[in-house]
């Protein structure tokens, strides 16, 4: 059963800072072992995520049961999907980020770098013209096996070679795109920040720098809604404009690793956090009038 602490605070959150008049929270799915990478497929109407370390990739649809969409997924963690509803994937295990169809073949997208397996690609985003960027850190274990002596963020065009969009020094973690599709915003794990990129008419990245600095919680996987208020997954979720202003944030009891919009008219709000699936479901105050 959920907390009522969290549901309390969630509530109060989408009254106050969306102005929502209605709101509640459910527990979706539990006892899974760490839940990760929320992505909505708006094509087929269905959430995937990832339950990492069982190497399993989870399909939620609304009115019923959670299923596995993919075993044998080689840990599993960022997941996204493109306009023709095709899953993409961060393998931790393979170091390798994959393009689902489906019918279920596998492609590897990205796997090396100037002949260097990469480091552990964690999340990722994809464009409405299919272009993917990725990052790649290292966590943990992962730092052992190391090739490549930077963490990266990467992009893979629809046509053409990989490129690399910014070395760094620190860990990037989480990656998402604004509404429009002219910023990437990517957060920072190790430097507790958030930095944003340019992206021009081909997809290429630039003019980086720091939107949001100075975040007290680790920042992980990021969504954006409409509007393009960016949500970051940490100690909960924190809120920010699209220069960086931080509009509002709330806690919850579980560290919360990703987060996405979802449903039919986009309006729930969807969280994994250590073994749980949570659903926050809200209604605009106009509607029902």
């Amino acid at each position: 059963m959920i907390r009522l602490g969290f549901a309390v605070i969630l509530v109060a959150f989408l009254s106050i800072a969306q102005n929502f008049t209605l709101a509640k929270v459910d527990l979706v799915g539990q006892g899974y072992t760490f839940t990760e990478g929320a992505a909505w497929n708006a094509k087929d109407g269905y959430l995937a995520f990832s339950d990492t370390p069982s190497d399993r990739i989870m399909k939620w649809s609304p009115g019923h049961d959670i299923a596995v969409l993919r075993s044998d997924a080689h840990g599993p963690c960022g997941n996204a999907f493109d306009s023709q509803g095709r899953l993409y994937t961060c393998e931790t295990r393979t170091r390798r980020v994959t393009r689902t169809d489906k019918n279920g073949k596998i492609e590897i997208l990205a796997a090396e770098w100037e002949g260097k397996k990469l480091n552990a690609p964690s999340h990722v985003a994809v464009s409405q013209n299919n272009h993917v960027y990725f990052t790649d850190p290292a966590f943990g274990s992962q730092s052992d096996h190391r090739e490549l002596d930077f963490y990266g963020v990467f992009h893979v065009p629809p046509k053409g070679p990989m490129k690399l969009v910014a070395k760094s020094a620190g860990r990037p973690n989480g990656i998402a795109i604004s509404p429009n599709g002219k910023v990437l915003y990517v957060s920072n794990s190790d430097e507790h920040n958030v930095r944003a990129y340019d992206i021009d008419h081909n997809g290429d990245a630039s003019n980086e720098r720091v939107l949001i600095s100075g975040m007290v919680d680790v920042p992980g996987g990021m969504t954006v809604d409409e509007k393009g208020n960016l949500f970051v997954a940490a100690r909960g979720i924190h809120i920010y404009t699209p220069a960086g202003k931080p509009i509002h944030n709330f806690e919850t009891k579980d560290f919360a690793s990703s987060c996405a919009f979802g449903e039919g008219d986009l309006k729930s709000f969807m969280i994994t956090g250590r073994g749980n699936l949570y659903r926050a479901r809200f209604e605009d105050s106009q509607e029902g009038k």
